[in-house]
């Protein structure tokens, strides 16, 4: 049987967390973003995001930095397969921040960690036949018991015919010949690594590294006599990175000069973060690689990844997906700082999001202002009330994708939090209810500030009251706001949701929601999520959806809601909406919940009965969209 993954990595996973501040001494960090890392890590990422079907051999602890690495290798679409829970060892922990262009203090927490406690009862024959290639950084090779473990691998890939690649990955503080506090040392002269090194590097098809790892894999600090005793002992493709010279393939004879060797294209970008580069490039070295596609263009891939994880924050983070890559390739660097590059950064932000959604059945009760009318409402009850809500949605969901909950968190904060890890997709509102001009929940900040505190699976929901014909300082004041909120979810890693309601404001015709949707974009907002009133016809869809598409083409979608109206005429309004693909499904609160609340507040009606009211009516219009879009299927524009 033909495998069925391109590439297994073996070796490092952690956690890294990266000082969010730059310029400033690691001492002096305020405040850490936590990623994954590791270099095989980090390359099994690299080459998802390129399309590759990868996968990583890894030990994490039984704790929650284990599960996080886990977790989020699954949201990468890496297999995980043979990444092996280790009850005893903890996950390993990289602290790391960027000082300036030169300078990236590091600090390695690897004692007895858990990947260091793969061995060779950990690697699986069938697992790694299951591939096309094989990828070993060096630094499992520092220890006997990982050592054993690779060489098991390297052993069982060679003998079912997989390629096999070495990232040399030379980190002197990890072979213990450069102390803890030098975690950012890239060489020291070391014989017994030499000596282990070169004893494997004949096992490999492909070896890469830096100039300073050639130098230890060759036991010279001249480069051109490192390689050539590599060559002694390899016949391997040797790619050479060169820093800001790009990066070089030698097949055979080591040439006289590093410029005679093949190279490709390099690309002008300013050095932001070089730390996690070099697994970009190898990442994008895989695609070119495994795709047989010959070295210059296999650089060139290599070379753009590289520059995109130099110019951002982070490891995995800043790779790039492949659309992305496609893009870059052919419009070339607009700026050398590609972290500022908007029409980059939209491409990378909307490309690289996590989770499928293509289908959004969602109970909305993050209302406030209509609750706190209700007879009998304390803040109380209203919360205990939404707790009773997100029951019901976790009963209709019963553990299956394509359902969530929009919930607030000044009355909702209970239900709130609870949601999280649920498999829910969650929006949270931002708007103070009902304003207009557009205001924000206090809690906010009036920098927006707040969504730091905001977990990272909630969805940033702001509601504009919103008209072509407003007032012009009505429209600029409301667009300053939700630009603002808008740009401060981006810095915070949250996803957006805008909806907008004309109808409340004045008249509407089939282009009134489009003629808002492009004002948006026009002034530099991009929502992930577009939330819209149901709209009546199927030509008034199709303006909102070119309105969207010829702005984003990769937007998640929409949902539709609902404006407490009745079932009878959601249905209808469901029909029209779901012969559209980039409507994705609802969001209804009232509907669901208006009269089981009112009852519920006056003690009327009981806990349990309150649920089960609420899971009949959202399973109810659940099953209508459901149906609705079954029979659109055939005609869905």
């Amino acid at each position: 049987m033909a495998p069925t993954l391109d590439v297994i990595t073996i070796g490092r996973s952690s956690v890294d967390l990266y000082g969010a501040q730059v310029g400033g001494r690691l001492e002096d960090m305020g405040s850490f973003r936590k990623y994954i890392g590791g270099s095989p890590t980090n390359i099994a990422c690299g080459a998802a995001r390129l399309g590759l079907k990868s996968a990583v051999i890894t030990k994490v602890g039984d704790e929650h930095m284990g599960r996080f690495i886990r977790e989020q290798l699954v949201r990468e679409g890496v297999d995980v397969r043979g990444v092996k829970t280790d009850p005893d060892r903890l996950t390993a922990l990289v602290i790391l921040g960027i000082r300036d262009e030169d300078s990236f203090p590091l600090i390695f927490y690897r004692e007895n960690c858990a990947d260091m406690g793969l061995a060779e009862d950990d690697i699986d024959e069938a697992f790694v036949a299951d591939a096309r290639a094989l990828v070993v950084t060096g630094t499992h090779l520092s220890n006997p018991r990982t050592e054993a473990a690779v060489m098991k691998a390297l052993s069982l890939a060679k003998a079912h015919g997989l390629r096999t690649a070495l990232d040399i990955d030379y980190r002197p503080n990890l072979w213990g010949v450069a102390g803890h506090g030098e975690g950012e040392s890239r060489f020291v002269e070391s014989a017994k690594v030499t000596e282990k090194l070169q004893s494997t590097l004949h096992l490999f098809d492909l070896i890469v590294g830096t100039e300073e790892e050639f130098h230890i894999a060759g036991g010279s600090t001249d480069t051109l006599e490192a390689l050539r005793a590599v060559r002694k002992v390899s016949g391997a493709a040797l790619v050479c990175k060169r820093g800001a010279k790009g990066a070089v393939a030698i097949e055979g004879e080591i040439p006289a000069s590093l410029d005679d060797a093949q190279s490709g294209p390099g690309f002008p970008i300013e050095v932001f973060n070089v730390l996690g580069a070099g697994d970009g490039f190898f990442a994008g070295l895989l695609k070119g690689w495994l795709g047989d596609e010959t070295w210059p263009k296999a650089l060139e891939y290599a070379n753009a990844c590289g520059a995109f994880a130099v110019s951002r924050h982070g490891c995995t983070p800043a790779y790039p997906s492949l659309t992305e890559l496609d893009f870059f390739l052919k419009r070339g660097v607009k700026r050398a700082d590609l972290r500022n590059d908007a029409e980059l950064e939209q491409i990378h932000w909307s490309t690289n999001r996590h989770g499928d959604w293509r289908t959004m059945r969602v109970f909305a009760f993050d209302h406030r202002m209509q609750l706190e009318a209700m007879e009998g409402y304390t803040p109380a009850k209203g919360g205990a009330f939404k707790e009773l809500c997100l029951q019901a949605a976790l009963r209709v969901q019963g553990g299956q994708p394509g359902y969530g909950i929009l919930c607030d968190n000044r009355i909702g904060r209970k239900a709130l939090h609870a949601a999280s890890g649920t498999g829910l997709w969650i929006g949270r509102p931002a708007e103070w209810p009902g304003s207009r001009p557009l205001t924000l929940e206090p809690e906010l900040g009036p920098d927006c500030g707040g969504l730091e505190e905001w977990a990272r699976e909630n969805v940033v929901k702001v509601l504009c009251f919103c008209h072509p014909d407003d007032p012009a300082e009505m429209r600029e004041a409301q667009e300053a706001t939700v630009k603002r909120l808008f740009e401060a979810s981006r810095r915070n890693g949250l996803e957006f949701l805008l909806e907008i309601i004309p109808s409340k404001v004045g008249p509407v015709n089939e282009r009134t929601s489009g003629q808002l949707i492009r004002r948006w974009y026009e002034i530099g907002v991009f929502p992930d999520w577009w939330k819209l009133e149901p709209l009546k016809t199927a030509a008034a869809w199709t303006d909102a959806i070119a309105a969207i598409e010829d702005n984003d083409r990769h937007t998640r979608g929409i949902v539709v809601l609902g404006l407490d109206a009745p079932e009878e005429e959601l249905a209808a309004s469901f029909r029209v909406a779901a012969g559209f693909a980039l409507v994705r499904g609802f969001a209804v609160g009232r509907t669901i919940f208006g009269d089981v609340a009112r009852s519920w507040m006056t003690g009327e009606t009981a806990d349990d009965t309150a649920i089960e009211e609420m899971s009949r009516r959202f399973a109810r219009l659940c099953k209508v969209w459901d149906e609705a879009r079954a029979s659109a299927a055939g005609g869905t524009r």
